[in-house]
């Protein structure tokens, strides 16, 4: 009898700690990728970012890719000097001037057309979100989608029992919710280091022998934006989904709506193309780079 209660104790007590941690996991990190998911141009008005990136052509990245704009100039003007003495073919000089006078022009206004950019798939992810709002009367978020599943896996942290089949799916939706967290907060920061380097991709365009940078730019940073249209739209699907607890075939299904969050960079990356923001993928990268 007294070895029952032990057992029991120690059973109540992992229930109770894995509980805590769960609650605090509900609590802070979904809202937090709600902020890192949804991306519009709120992430260029910051003081830092604004100064690092140039709020004119006299500072920042915009000077540096200014100066880089007379350089080019002057790469052109010796290419198209040497092509008469070692008879090589050259862009046409019309041509040329025409495009870097579009890219000096576009370089110097990024600001404003990355934050249209930015804007667009905001609009895009917002709308498909309020479609589901106006259907479900729900706010289509994960802060809201984790509310919604833990109604019906358990209620309180009393009530979780890490040794049943419902205490495994609430332990396995919470710890896949860090790699979520993780993957999410790189593609975040992925997201303003393309930004930054935007003026360079533009000016980049200006040479054929440079237009393949501006060509990656590009494909990267839409890859990574399009994320949050397709997580839109996979949470358009889990709020459609009734979380009965009497309905185990629709828990796994949230799972595996869960762990296609985690791939859906995986996902866009093979149908469009672009950098990866697996943390697994990337850290099996770095091991294979430093063999």
């Amino acid at each position: 009898m007294e070895q029952l209660n032990i057992t029991q104790i120690i059973i109540d007590t992992i229930n109770t700690i894995l509980g805590n941690l769960f609650s605090s996991i509900d609590n802070n990190l979904y809202f937090l990728l709600d902020d890192i998911t949804f991306i519009n141009s709120e992430i260029l008005k910051d003081k830092y970012f604004e100064n690092i990136f140039g709020t004119s052509a006299s500072n920042g990245i915009l000077l540096i890719s200014n100066s880089l704009l007379l350089g080019i100039i002057l790469y052109f003007a010796i290419k198209l000097l040497l092509s008469h003495i070692v008879y090589s073919q050259v862009e046409k000089p019309q041509n040329f001037l025409l495009k870097l006078i579009i890219c000096g022009i576009c370089m110097n206004f990024s600001y404003f057309l990355i934050s249209e950019f930015l804007d667009i798939f905001s609009n895009i992810s917002l709308a498909i979100r309020d479609l589901g709002e106006n259907l479900f009367n729900k706010n289509v978020c994960f802060s809201e989608l984790i509310l919604d599943i833990n109604n019906n896996i358990y209620i309180n942290n009393s009530s979780l029992d890490i040794f049943s089949l419902d205490g495994l799916i609430k332990s396995v939706i919470s710890f896949s919710l860090f790699s979520l967290v993780f993957s999410y907060s790189f593609r975040y920061v992925l997201i303003k280091v393309f930004i930054l380097i935007t003026p360079f991709a533009i000016l980049s365009n200006s040479l054929v022998s440079t237009s393949w940078f501006f060509k990656s730019w590009f494909k990267n940073l839409f890859s990574l934006l399009f994320i949050q249209i397709i997580v839109s739209i996979i949470l358009l699907i889990l709020f459609s989904i009734d979380y009965s607890s009497s309905n185990l075939f629709n828990k796994f299904i949230y799972i595996g709506g869960l762990f296609l969050l985690i791939k859906a960079n995986s996902f866009v990356r093979e149908f469009l193309g672009g950098v990866s923001t697996d943390i697994s993928q990337n850290v099996n990268n770095l091991k294979k780079i430093i063999r």
